[in-house]
């Protein structure tokens, strides 16, 4: 088994993995497919071990870290990888494949491929609806019916985001680095409690550009018996100051504000990339804005946003040396751009 190791906003898994969970813009859910957001800073990661009188029973059961979300705030997982000695993850939102769409199992699978491999990937932000495209992880409460998991299973028993990372198998990559060992390309913009903390899960928000890329290895490159696996728990930002004794971050801009400023999306230069194939179950599931029309819910989060062309970066073929930090939004203190977690 690998260590995991919580510390300094992001999570250790083995000798040359890790990842952080960032913030980020959430994208309309409009029928367009959008840019890549910006990262808006890392979330603040705890560990569930050290709060052991106040956290749910479930979350001491499965262990792993916690971060504080707003209800409707997307994020994003940014990955931190070695290429000379790449790694097989495997990520499932409320026990939901986040590639494939099916329920939990041991293992990974190649047909259809239910993991990723990084690098290359440097970066997920939604699930996997295929054609080049995937739907946003946005945070809502359990219990309400507009998660990933409610959609597909009528049920919210887990939340959060379960995460299992695989060795390759002895010999099959070199054990020493290259000069340029890490790669993935950065996205930064600038800028005891009383009652149980209220669980989150995450939902299916708008559509935007990404690419999952398939596996270049090979499944029988994979160590399936050596690996590391860790919960990530989301707690409403309204009960993290009753958790903790810390303040939450503040509330994320919103995707208008943030375009009308003059600021940039993404981009990457991926066009020689093959993508998975689309994921049919993942791509049925009910979005929170189609959700939200069932219930004759009003929002005033969900206005569509005009991206000119001219404000969209493009992250270079090497994903690196790239920094998405617009100079008049100053990142909140200890965030990290793509660039910067990936150095």
């Amino acid at each position: 088994m690998l260590d995991v190791i919580i510390e300094n906003q992001s999570i250790r898994i083995g000798e040359r993995f890790a990842l952080g969970l960032h913030r980020t813009l959430r994208i309309p859910d409009d029928g367009r497919t959008y840019p890549l957001p910006p990262g808006l800073g890392q979330f603040p990661l705890f560990k569930v071990s050290s709060f052991t009188d106040r956290v749910p029973s479930q979350w001491l059961e499965q262990g792993g870290a916690f971060i504080p979300m707003y209800q409707r705030e997307a994020l994003w997982i940014g990955f931190h990888a070695a290429e000379w000695k790449p790694n097989a993850v495997k990520i499932s939102v409320g026990g939901i494949n986040a590639v494939s769409g099916k329920s939990f199992t041991e293992g990974i699978n190649a047909d259809p491929q239910d993991y990723i491999v990084c690098p290359d990937q440097p970066w997920l932000d939604g699930i996997n609806t295929g054609h080049g495209s995937i739907r946003q992880f946005v945070a809502m409460p359990l219990g309400m019916g507009y998660t990933v998991e409610a959609s597909l299973t009528g049920k919210e028993k887990f939340g959060g985001i379960q995460l299992t990372v695989f060795e390759p198998k002895p010999g099959r990559f070199p054990d020493t680095p290259s000069i340029r060992s890490e790669t993935g390309p950065v996205r930064l913009a600038a800028p005891k409690a009383s009652s149980a903390p209220q669980s989150m899960g995450l939902g299916a928000g708008g559509e935007m550009k990404q690419k999952i890329y398939p596996d270049p290895h090979g499944i029988d490159v994979w160590d399936q018996n050596n690996y590391g696996r860790v919960a990530i728990h989301i707690v409403n930002s309204a009960h993290f100051l009753e958790l903790t004794g810390s303040q939450p971050p503040p509330t994320p801009i919103d995707s208008k504000c943030y375009t009308e400023s003059g600021l940039p999306w993404f981009d990457i230069y991926d066009e020689f990339k093959e993508d998975v194939s689309p994921s049919d179950i993942l791509t049925d599931v009910k979005t929170i804005a189609e959700i939200d029309a069932q219930l004759d819910e009003s929002t005033s989060d969900n206005e569509s946003v005009d991206v000119p062309e001219t404000k969209i970066t493009k992250l270079g073929k090497n994903h690196s040396g790239r920094r998405r930090h617009p100079p008049s939004f100053p990142a909140e203190p200890g965030a990290q751009s793509r660039d910067e977690e990936n150095e």
